[in-house]
């Protein structure tokens, strides 16, 4: 292979990636809103995936997206809405008991708390790198949706180094996006998915769930990561 064609591929792989962290961060982070929703379905951004496309999890979970899609083609009903809006509180709020916590401490932590060591180290990485959560100190920085995020953000800084033939930087930036999802994301972010699929009764967030996993599965396969023997039971 041509050293053109490993830039090539290298620029295709970073960008995909950038595209489906950032959209599953987005998507993630958010509480069910009617019209981020609709855009959504309007441009069709679940049709097919920039990033592990033939991943067995990213084709289930685009399956059970655009099934959601098509029900609502026409437009999101509130009736949807309110039903996303209850599934989002019983999964992620909760009354009793969260049943998939989106905080990376709480998996860590033998009384399920937020703002532990995982908090910071990850808030440390995130500076490290020019990113610092809007609600700062307000909500754990380790949430699911912001460590997504993040791997969107190394990946776009992947890509101008790669724009500007900085092999140095590009390798850093490589190297970083391994060590962060080998010490946080992938110690914990398969978990997460597979409760909110175990708990989830809409094809939509069954669906959030099995492409997240796809992605983070994809993205270990591409860096080479392990997936970690010590995942929280």
């Amino acid at each position: 292979m041509t050293e053109d064609r490993k830039r090539e591929e290298l620029t295709e792989i970073l960008i995909g990636e950038m595209l489906i962290f950032g959209l599953l961060g987005r998507v993630i982070y958010s509480q069910p809103d009617r019209k981020f929703l609709q855009s959504l379905i309007d441009e069709d951004v679940f049709s097919e995936a920039p990033f592990g496309s033939d991943h067995a999890d990213i084709v289930n979970g685009l399956g059970l997206l655009s099934n959601w899609c098509a029900a609502n083609r026409s437009g999101i009903t509130p009736e949807t809405i309110v039903d996303l809006q209850a599934e989002y509180t019983r999964i992620f709020v909760g009354t009793e008991r969260v049943l998939a916590p989106f905080w990376e401490s709480v998996y860590f932590s033998e009384g399920r708390m937020v703002f532990q060591e995982q908090t910071m180290q990850v808030r440390k990485w995130y500076r490290s790198y020019g990113l610092e959560p809007e609600k700062l100190n307000a909500e754990p920085d380790d949430h699911i949706g912001l460590e997504m995020g993040f791997v969107s953000h190394l990946a776009r800084l992947g890509l101008q180094a790669l724009d500007e033939e900085d092999d140095v930087k590009l390798e850093e930036l490589l190297a970083a996006q391994r060590q962060f999802m080998s010490e946080h994301l992938l110690r914990w972010g398969p978990e997460w998915c597979s409760l909110v699929e175990k708990n989830a009764k809409t094809d939509f967030y069954r669906g959030l769930a099995r492409l997240t996993l796809g992605a983070l599965l994809s993205a270990a396969a591409w860096l080479d990561i392990k997936i970690p023997a010590d995942l929280p039971a």
